[in-house]
């Protein structure tokens, strides 16, 4: 009895030698990505290094540039334990190449006792050319005239071909797009809730090796001031609307909390949504370069910009700003395309209800929220004039209306000089 013990106990313990030996000498390689992967590189540009290893885990990397007869070590970081995955950053500002080719070499080894015990070892190389100069920006168009809360267009030359240009105002670049003439142009937005001391747009050009060039040029930022309101918010309207958003927010039943969630949580969610919505704008024009339409027959209800300062019983409960126009005509009144475009987004957005969004390209998009009915699709290209659906008093709609936006780059901004062909002409048009 003791030998067969033995003797199984001695089969476990060469198999698990075996599979031991096995995993030591795993035959899989590390695995690299380099990003970004371009043919020219910038001093300061930072290069981002994805490392994996599915078998033993890895043990080290190394990257090094050379030119000429000069070798430079960029990074040499050995693992102290297996790893499976690791990124590693590194930039070439510290190897002070010139201008011109070099190599760039990484290697990654792991942990496997394969090789007489070096590992598994992986290696690439590639021919790079350093390159310093950034790329020279030409602004071609004239009169920038900007109100707050509305939208400018800017149109400029590039000496060469860029991996990113746009308009940049504060942090945030507004992207520039490549007209078949070979001219850049861009819309970008004179934010409502910015200072115009502070409004200061500029061209950015980013070429392909990291080179990043500002242009100043020559505008005029029109200061604007916006209405305050005051909305009371009641049970019955409580009541009536809350229900809506009691399949997104289950944890409560209390209608003023799920208001609250909904005016300010939601609302942020729907921006952010709009951000990336923009995202898929078309590189090209869509519309007609006509007015854009205004829904027929109808009165404004609220303006684009307007403070809300609401209250619950007689206390104050919220502040937010109204974003688009309310227009007001029949109820369940067919509501047109402003403008010519495709569909890019149906169905039920948060604080907008049912909600239409159409892409007239280039990052300019229109909005159509508190429908009753929708009469389009996503993917849909729609004419100026089609009826898209029918007025309602979804979301948080009071009473049954049209609320109107027009976006830029996710941005609402005032829908009001878009129906002014004299202000299209002027601002859009002739930076074509």
């Amino acid at each position: 009895m003791k030998k067969l013990v033995f003797i199984a106990f001695l089969i476990l313990a060469l198999a698990g030698g075996a599979a031991g030996y096995f995993f030591l000498t795993d035959n899989v390689r590390p695995v690299i990505a380099l990003s970004p992967d371009n043919d020219v590189a910038a001093p300061k540009r930072e290069f981002t290094l994805t490392l994996g290893d599915a078998g033993s885990g890895l043990k080290n990397v190394k990257v090094t540039v050379s030119q000429g007869d000069k070798q430079i070590t960029l990074a040499d970081q050995s693992y102290a334990t297996p790893v499976k995955e690791a990124v590693e950053k590194f930039s070439l500002e510290p190897a002070g190449l010139k201008d011109g080719p070099f190599t760039l070499s990484i290697t990654a080894t792991d942990r496997s006792i394969a090789n007489f015990g070096a590992g598994n070892t992986v290696r690439i190389e590639k021919q790079l050319t350093l390159d310093t100069i950034p790329p020279r920006i030409e602004v071609t168009s004239l009169a920038h005239n900007v109100r707050q809360g509305g939208v400018g267009a800017v149109s400029f030359n590039l000496s060469e071909d860029c991996e990113s240009a746009g308009v940049l105002v504060g942090d945030e670049l507004y992207p520039a797009y490549k007209l078949e003439n070979g001219k850049y142009f861009g819309f970008y937005v004179f934010p409502y809730d910015m200072d115009p001391k502070t409004f200061v747009p500029k061209v950015k050009a980013v070429d392909k090796a990291g080179n990043a060039a500002i242009m100043s040029f020559r505008y005029q930022a029109i200061p604007r001031k916006f209405r305050d309101d005051k909305l009371n918010i009641s049970d019955n309207f409580l009541e009536s609307k809350m229900p809506q958003y009691y399949n997104t927010i289950t944890d409560t039943r209390d209608n003023l909390q799920i208001y609250l969630r909904v005016n300010n949580d939601i609302r942020r969610q729907n921006a952010v949504f709009l951000h990336e919505l923009a995202l898929k704008t078309a590189p090209a024009m869509l519309w007609d370069r006509k007015a854009f339409l205004r829904l027929p027959n109808a009165a404004p209800r609220a303006g684009f910009g307007d403070h809300r300062t609401y209250f619950y019983q007689g206390k104050e409960i919220d502040q937010q700003t109204h974003m688009g126009v309310d227009l007001a005509s029949l109820e369940g009144a067919p509501v047109p395309a402003a403008n010519s475009g495709k569909v890019a987004f149906t169905g039920f957005l948060g604080i907008y209800g049912e909600t239409v969004i159409i892409d007239h390209g280039l990052g300019l998009q229109t909005l159509y929220a508190h429908l009753r009915q929708i009469d389009v699709k996503e993917g849909q290209d729609i004419k100026k004039g089609e009826i898209l659906g029918r007025t309602g008093v979804s979301g948080l709609a009071a009473g049954d209306h049209l609320h109107f936006g027009v976006l830029v780059f996710g941005h609402e901004t005032s829908p009001i000089e878009w129906w002014d062909q004299h202000w299209i002409d002027d601002n859009i048009l002739n930076k074509l």
